[in-house]
């Protein structure tokens, strides 16, 4: 019997949980041919959703948690969900409902047969949501995919299952500044797409604010595109060819006008543009810097605080016994 494996990132979910775990289980329950797991991720949440997370794996065995010591983010989720789950095809979804379970039992009958390697989701409309912030949206999508070799489809969600050989190459992937959707471009594999309206959330309120989701454009950006860094070098190449002809210009209109150099307030005016343009260039820099410094260092890209695995807890306990030290 095949396994589907379901990971489900949560962040203060305790309001949708139980609503997820019915919708879910109903699926279950239809598709008797496969086995299921489901790897519910606790990033660090304040509120009762470890708690829940306890009573669920009480009630089923099938239901498995692991809980952050604190809140690393999504992408430290979906990476540590990969790494623990055990199908033969695993599930990325959210717990809010705004991913449909009902749409599993399709994306199986499209990778189980081997013709594609994934069947992942995009939404057609954004239908709910604010009118800025689907413009920033749909800019973004536009942005990234000039800027960048790998290509992401407008619309996309996390939302989608992959069979084994992706999800190890992903796995491979080991870097600790993440952004899934760029990842599942860049891997490649075949890929069947599914398209669904917008659907709102179950309960509780999004976790992603407006500045949330601007850190996570600029972050992929950065991490799949060098074009702002070869952009800091154009336009350095640019003000100096500009300095020149302003310079012969000056020289010019002196030598035959004999008119004195003037303009004080426009002088300055380019001055502080210049800087400003040098000050950007500098600040992309930084950017990339940071970023190789913390890849450099090599922390882990999560730390587990608890989880339901019996194995994980003991071999904790056999680390942690004065014995061993």
């Amino acid at each position: 019997m095949e396994k589907i494996s379901v990971i489900v990132p949560c962040y203060n979910e305790q309001e949708v949980l139980n609503l997820y775990y019915k919708e879910m289980n109903s699926i279950m329950e239809q598709m008797k041919e496969v086995e299921f797991e489901l790897i519910f991720v606790d990033d660090g949440s304040t509120d009762e959703t470890l708690s829940t997370l306890r009573e669920l794996f009480e009630k089923d065995n099938r239901c498995h948690y692991y809980s952050f010591s604190r809140n690393f983010g999504k992408e430290a989720a979906l990476y540590a969900g990969m790494k623990e789950a055990q199908g033969d095809y695993v599930v990325v979804m959210d717990a809010d409902l705004q991913d449909p379970p009902s749409y599993i039992p399709k994306m199986y009958e499209e990778v189980k047969d081997g013709r594609y390697d994934c069947a992942a989701t995009r939404r057609m409309d954004r239908k709910g949501e604010k009118k800025i912030r689907s413009f920033f949206s749909a800019a973004f999508y536009k942005v990234i995919n000039k800027m960048s070799k790998t290509q992401i489809v407008e619309g996309a969600r996390d939302f989608r299952m992959m069979n084994r050989k992706m999800v190890d190459a992903l796995l491979e992937m080991g870097e600790y500044n993440r952004f899934s959707k760029g990842m599942f471009g860049w891997i490649g594999f075949r890929t069947k797409w599914m398209e669904y309206h917008n659907i709102e959330r179950a309960a509780g309120e999004t976790k992603w604010s407006f500045m949330k989701l601007v850190k996570y454009s600029v972050d992929g950006i950065l991490g799949f595109s060098t074009l702002p860094l070869s952009l800091a070098s154009y336009s350095g190449f640019l003000f100096c060819g500009f300095s020149f002809c302003m310079i012969c210009y000056l020289v010019i209109k002196n030598m035959i006008w004999h008119d004195p150099v003037a303009g004080w307030p426009s002088m300055m005016c380019v001055i502080f543009f210049i800087g400003g343009v040098q000050l950007l260039c500098m600040g992309i820099l930084g950017q990339y810097l940071a970023r190789t410094y913390v890849e450099v260092k090599d922390r882990p890209i999560f730390i587990l605080k608890e989880t339901s695995d019996s194995k994980k807890r003991r071999a904790w306990k056999e680390e942690s016994s004065p014995a061993l030290l």
